[in-house]
């Protein structure tokens, strides 16, 4: 599963700058190669000759609305097209139409045939100074919010009362972390992992455990860093875990996670595989794979949200050891069973 290529929605309602974060993604990934699927209405598709020249691999959906295809081959043709080993893309991202109904895109990238690809998030992009008069006339957009894993609240510099707009959005979504920032900036560690390179000589790229430890440097032009509240949390523990606690944590997240990743060593008789695991929003995914030959069996989480309580995450992740003498029977790992991929 760690292979697999993550496929990030990136939607919102016309204007509130989804090219504009995708053109920010492409300047700010580094190392990061990024296939990007546009998805746009008319004939002439204006967002994909925005962020043309700027890709890896690119993959344009005109003259109509991907999500409105019936037949999932078109898209599963397009992630096809992006997984070949030539382009080497680490994260997929598709920019849907701002007229485009974000529920059944997400089905479609869940429900792919792909196995090299899995869903990566959706993220709601909002024009802060817009969103009242926009949400009033289109009450649909709420919905939308609250489908989102992660929502960015973009160009709060232009709206009257931010706060006020945040604190709306926060009552709608709930426990879906808000990210608010100017010109569509978010920190492109906080949607998907740096890549791990080969080394090389010389100056190389920040591998992600690197990353975690450095601040985010913008260039140099001057702007206040909204970005900052995004961290990255990393916990180890080299006692087996619980997996029903585990499960328990995963299926209620707390507040501002945005993803999870990790491989965790459980405390169950005979098993001798470590088990992966990614979150992203509420959606969980499960594999078993072996040990490799002299891998550490511990377990280590990497927690990425914004205004996450750190003390508090770390407790209830300490609350996910087994402490007890005797290890648990084979029954317990029924709740991550229910998370791995079907076979083939």
């Amino acid at each position: 599963m760690a292979e697999r290529i993550p496929v990030l929605i990136v939607a919102g309602f016309l204007g509130s700058g989804k090219t504009t974060l995708l053109n920010h993604l492409l300047r700010a990934a580094g190392d990061t190669r990024i296939g990007v699927v546009v998805n746009d209405f008319g004939a002439v598709n204006i967002d994909a000759m925005l962020v043309a020249g700027q890709v890896d691999a690119m993959v344009s959906l005109g003259n109509g609305c991907v999500c409105c295809a019936v037949d999932l081959g078109e898209l599963d043709e397009m992630f096809t097209r992006l997984t070949e080993s030539r382009h080497a893309v680490d994260v997929i991202v598709v920019e849907a139409s701002g007229l485009a109904e974000p529920r059944n895109l997400v089905r479609m990238v869940i429900g792919s045939a792909n196995p090299r690809i899995r869903y990566g998030g959706l993220v709601e992009v909002v024009d802060a100074e817009q969103f009242p008069a926009t949400s009033a006339r289109h009450p649909e957009l709420l919905t939308h919010l609250r489908l989102a894993d992660l929502v960015v609240l973009n160009k709060i510099d232009r709206a009257p009362d931010a706060g006020a707009v945040r604190a709306r959005i926060a009552e709608t979504v709930g426990q879906v972390p808000i990210h608010a920032t100017t010109h569509g900036r978010v920190a492109p560690g906080l949607l998907f992992d740096e890549p791990v390179r080969r080394p090389l000589d010389g100056p190389e790229q920040l591998s992600f455990d690197a990353l975690l430890a450095e601040p985010e440097h913008c260039g140099t032009e001057p702007h206040p860093h909204l970005h900052d509240e995004y961290r990255s949390i990393a916990f180890h523990t080299q006692r087996p875990l619980d997996p029903r606690a585990l499960v328990a944590f995963l299926e209620d997240p707390p507040d501002g996670l945005f993803r999870a990743k990790g491989v965790a060593a459980v405390a169950v008789a005979g098993e001798r595989r470590k088990w992966t695991f990614h979150l992203v929003g509420r959606h969980v995914a499960v594999e078993p794979v072996p040990w490799a030959r002299g891998e550490r069996r511990a377990t280590d989480i990497v927690l990425i949200g914004t205004g996450l309580d750190e003390p508090a995450l770390r407790a209830r992740l300490a609350g996910t050891e087994h402490t007890a003498a005797e290890p648990l029977d084979a029954d317990a790992l029924l709740g991550l069973w229910r998370y791995t991929p079907e076979p083939a």
